[in-house]
């Protein structure tokens, strides 16, 4: 990648409220980052406001901060469109278009089980997170986790003590560390594993962006293991986001007196597999394990990876050409019409219609509505 594609790939992520999915799509349509700059800046309409004031005028020093971090030959920006991007995230709803990395970025292709829980944990459940990652790390599966205190840090730390990498997935820039009690682990993590983040240098912790980094460590991860973890824990959004990507869900029963054990129990009762030794989840996820190692040996082999077929293409989308978008153009009249309306018109689902919609929208050709309406663009 030439410094002047990294300097818009860069941009692009920075730029508000155009979020992971449609940068995702603007580089299909446009045929890459440098394409997709150049079409927003001649189409400052498709942005919000905030959007079109960056696009215009990005903020250079911050731009200029972001290529200084990535000089070091430990850090890197990993890209969607590259090979190496893991093919795991190319399976879930949502997955993040570019990954800022510290370490080692390899690792993020290897089988991985994500291990989570209650940051108040109690000493039990800690010696056992301490206990399951090393084994589990020994057996094969490199640990993910989030880098918060209790179970995470544990998790980490227990892979590391066994000679084992780890990765960790953290809800703030690659720069910063939360807590900042960790700044010692997460120097460990760097040098023995990696530290990743989907948003970029000197960005704070802000409540928000650790839900959306738990997508991601479920993303990686062949399962996820919850060791201790209340009714309104964080780490049922991340066992919630396994279960809708297809992962395994693997919870630790304990105490009915434990209020930390509440939610493994609620997890284990909505068809979370129940686990009490390490061997039972190594078990449990070598099939996938082996057809992950095959998809990557296919690759590195020059064959046809099933996920790549998902990632951004680098010949420019035109939507004329597309069976499917032209039968959803065609259903469309210059009224608002309803989604509903039209997954009855053109019989296909509502996901794919959104997404088609999305890139419609960004082409020119499609306008959105309250109401989850769409209207085509009168030109």
């Amino acid at each position: 990648m030439t410094s002047s594609d990294l300097r818009d790939w860069l941009l692009l992520i920075r730029t508000p409220a155009l979020g992971a999915r449609r940068l995702r799509e603007g580089l299909v349509m446009r045929g890459g980052a440098t394409g997709l700059v150049a079409w927003l800046r001649n189409h400052p309409e498709a942005l919000s406001g905030a959007g079109r004031a960056w696009i215009e005028s990005p903020d250079e020093d911050a731009l200029a901060r972001d290529l200084d971090w990535l000089k070091a030959d430990d850090q890197r920006l990993l890209c969607c469109t590259d090979e190496d991007f893991p093919p795991q995230l190319e399976a879930i709803p949502d997955p993040p278009a570019a990954l800022f990395v510290k370490g080692d970025a390899s690792l993020l292709l290897r089988p991985q089980i994500g291990i989570v829980g209650a940051r108040q944990a109690q000493a039990p459940a800690l010696e056992v997170a301490r206990r399951f990652a090393a084994e589990l790390a020994a057996g094969g599966l490199l640990v993910t986790s989030g880098l918060a205190d209790g179970v995470d840090g544990v998790a980490h730390a227990g892979a590391l003590d066994a000679g084992e990498p780890t990765i960790a997935v953290i809800g703030t820039g690659p720069d910063l560390v939360y807590p900042s009690k960790h700044r010692a682990l997460a120097r460990r993590i760097a040098e023995h594993g990696a530290i990743v983040s989907e948003y970029p240098p000197g960005t704070p912790s802000l409540p928000a962006y650790f839900p959306l980094r738990n997508r991601i460590i479920a993303g990686l991860s062949l399962g996820v293991l919850v060791i201790e973890a209340g009714l309104k824990s964080g780490s049922l959004i991340t066992a919630r986001h396994a279960g809708e990507q297809g992962r395994e869900v693997f919870a630790l029963p304990g105490s009915i007196h434990n209020p930390l054990a509440e939610g493994c129990h609620a997890l284990i009762a909505d068809g979370a597999r129940l686990v009490q030794r390490s061997d039972e989840i190594l078990a449990a996820l070598g099939p996938a394990a082996m057809e992950l190692g095959a998809e990557l040996r296919a690759r590195l082999e020059g064959g046809a990876a099933p996920a790549a077929a998902n990632r951004p293409s680098k010949a420019p989308f035109d939507w004329r050409e597309d069976e499917e978008y032209r039968r959803l153009i065609d259903a469309m009249s210059y009224d608002p019409v309803l989604l509903d309306a039209l997954v009855g018109r053109t019989g296909l689902s509502p996901g794919a219609l959104s997404s088609m919609l999305l890139m419609l929208e960004l082409e020119g050709e499609v306008a959105p509505l309250p109401g989850n309406r769409y209207q085509r663009v009168v030109r």
